[in-house]
């Protein structure tokens, strides 16, 4: 079995590891929620829904990209990740559905977003990927519901700090950063959208 090297170990090792999967992962959850909540008045808050949209994906890639890291070191018998053992069979079953439904829901809202108004079956395929993500990403996060919350605030308290955690810290927030960006970039290409949702609210006398 590799033992873990010198720089592993300055980043926190395996716990460092869950507990940047935490924290990324509640992130996300309220991410989706805010997501799922535009939906109720998708043309007042269009807008807010392609920010939120396209702010998720660098946070997704970054959960995507540790708990791959972790499957990745146990199989290779790393000794510290063998030692934890893998998730749960259950977990593990949830990987390839966030993995497949994250990439289904971003390619296309991408492609609507670029497309403009219209595309029936791509918007179907959109809210249906956006449903299975929320269900998955809801599931993950509950399955480590008493967990969760201290994972997510221990590499901002002095006192639970481990090794890394200003690296952590770091690549939530440049993942945030870089969606707000992405987000604000998104933006200026839903004009149309906006004007079709404007246009529907004219017609429906302002409701």
């Amino acid at each position: 079995m590799a033992e873990p090297s010198a720089s592993r170990r300055r980043l926190g090792g395996t716990d460092g590891n869950e507990r940047l999967t935490a924290s990324t992962g509640a992130v996300l959850l309220i991410l989706l929620a805010v997501e799922g909540l535009t939906v109720i008045s998708l043309r007042s808050l269009l807008s807010l829904h392609i920010l939120v949209g396209v702010l998720l994906i660098p946070p997704v890639l970054l959960k995507i990209a540790t708990t791959g890291y972790r499957f990745a070191r146990y199989y290779l018998g790393d000794a510290e990740y063998v030692r934890k053992g893998p998730p749960r069979l259950f977990l593990r079953a949830l990987g390839p559905v966030i993995v497949l439904s994250s990439v289904v829901l971003f390619a296309t809202g991408i492609a609507l977003l670029f497309a403009g108004p219209g595309g029936g079956g791509l918007k179907g395929i959109h809210k249906l990927s956006f449903i299975v993500l929320f269900a998955a990403m809801g599931a993950h996060v509950l399955a480590h519901l008493r967990k969760v919350p201290f994972l997510t605030a221990a590499d901002w308290r002095r006192r639970t700090r481990l090794p890394g955690s200003a690296v952590r810290r770091g690549l939530l927030v440049a993942a945030l950063a870089g969606g707000i960006a992405f987000g604000a970039v998104a933006i200026a290409y839903d004009g149309p959208w906006v004007h079709r949702a404007h246009h529907h609210r004219f017609d429906d006398g302002g409701h």
